[in-house]
């Protein structure tokens, strides 16, 4: 394997610098990708530990848009959440990463691709399930599915024992309390500490949102703009602020919603590989959107395809949460949802105060709501006297199965009416 390229997803954190330095000594030439998805990390300082490490060259892509635009709206459109919950801020981000990382592979007429993920979670599927949709003839190195890696690092101490030995700065000797994942969507922090259920979070481990009781006791109140279900524009109606670009829309929801304190979850989920782990998130302007897009479907969706779409959530956010994105399933399921958006278009008003989004007001032009049709006190065209047919009509089964249910079991009948 002496000098075969190899393109490595990598963070300049402990586990990455490892694995870099490790390929380095067995002779591959290692090329390094760092993607920027919002992550507040120093990419500058990251990039010349890669190369003092013997990395030959290191791709910094700056991700963010592309990652709001193709990832996270598409997502809202589909209001996709995983058992009903989470809003899949890690999983999302994995197929940007995924598709910059092969693109790169092809720049540098590299064949193999490699990450840090571990045996255990969920982004190791993600991230090759990915590679392989995107490239069916790319090699994957997972050196933590590695025989002879595992050999050699059976822990944390053997990592940190091998950066002492190649002088590989870290950060830290004691592992934290928990494991953090953070881009521009959310913060995710799971393992460690919070792996037991019981225990509620320390108020230490938020970081992307304020806690209620440090919340403004004001509310603030937002405009936002969609068309076929995307937001194209958010207005703050108190001070006027506007933002029409999709990067700095998200970003401002990311600022009023951590001021607020919303979108913090704290849950049980269900990985992919079978294994239940404990996640607590922060997605503050995603649930901003979220609900305000929710809102507006109210008024400007047909009844019957929202309801068809409201079956299929289930199963897309499943499919982002597995690493499916880049799947005909997938390709099936958006499709599907870009028509059910067609015509969603519109403003909601929504109040932000102490964790809560509150939905105060909407208007459509391309409304399904009619006032007067739906008001107590106005005809409004509608005659009362068709309820009657109505329900006739749909009495007819009801009807039917009772005395299909009378004619099987006429004792328990006969029984039930003498109990009266």
């Amino acid at each position: 394997m002496k000098n075969k390229k190899i393109i490595l997803a990598y963070s300049g954190g402990l586990d990455t610098s490892i694995i870099l330095k490790w390929l380095v000594n067995k002779g591959y030439d290692v090329i390094c990708f760092l993607g920027d998805v919002g992550q507040k990390d120093d990419f500058k300082a990251a990039e010349s530990k890669a190369l003092d490490l013997g990395a030959s060259r290191v791709h910094v892509k700056n991700l963010q848009k592309e990652f709001v635009s193709d990832y996270i709206f598409p997502a809202l459109q589909g209001n996709a959440l995983y058992e009903g919950r989470y809003l899949l801020g890690t999983s999302l981000a994995r197929p940007v990463l995924a598709k910059a990382q092969i693109n790169i592979a092809h720049e540098e007429g590299a064949t193999i691709v490699s990450h840090g993920s571990t045996g255990k979670g969920n982004d190791q599927v993600r991230f090759e399930l990915a590679y392989y949709a995107l490239d069916p003839n790319i090699q994957v190195f997972s050196p933590w599915k590695d025989v002879e890696f595992l050999e050699q690092f059976k822990g944390r101490n053997d990592l940190l024992a091998y950066a002492d030995e190649w002088n590989i700065s870290v950060t830290a000797t004691k592992k934290m309390p928990y494991s953090e994942d953070e881009n521009l969507m959310h913060i995710s922090h799971e393992a460690g500490v919070l792996e037991d259920p019981s225990v509620r979070p320390d108020a230490s481990v938020f970081s992307m949102t304020n806690g209620i009781s440090d919340a403004p006791e004001k509310e603030t109140l937002l405009e936002i703009e969609f068309e076929n279900g995307m937001p194209t524009q958010v207005k703050n109606l108190d001070d006027g602020t506007m933002k029409t670009d999709s990067l700095e829309m998200f970003l401002y929801l990311n600022e009023m919603g951590s001021l607020h304190g919303i979108g913090r979850v704290d849950m049980v989920e269900n990985r992919f590989i079978g294994i239940k782990s404990r996640g607590v998130y922060e997605t503050p302007g995603a649930t901003i959107l979220w609900e305000a897009h929710r809102d507006l479907e109210g008024v400007a969706m047909d009844k019957e395809v929202m309801h068809i779409r409201d079956m299929l959530i289930p199963k897309f956010a499943e499919l982002i949460y597995n690493g499916f994105w880049f799947s005909p399933e997938m390709d099936f399921l958006l499709t599907s949802i870009n028509k059910s958006q067609e015509a969603v278009d519109g403003t909601v008003r929504v109040a932000l105060l102490k964790g809560n989004v509150i939905s105060i007001g909407r208007e459509s032009p391309t409304s399904l709501y009619d006032q007067d049709m739906s008001s107590m006190d106005i005809e409004g065209g509608f005659d009362a006297m068709d309820s009657q047919g109505f329900i006739n009509i749909n009495a007819i089964r009801l009807k039917a199965h009772n005395l299909v249910l009378h004619r099987r079991n006429p004792y328990k009948w006969r029984k039930e009416s003498s109990d009266e």
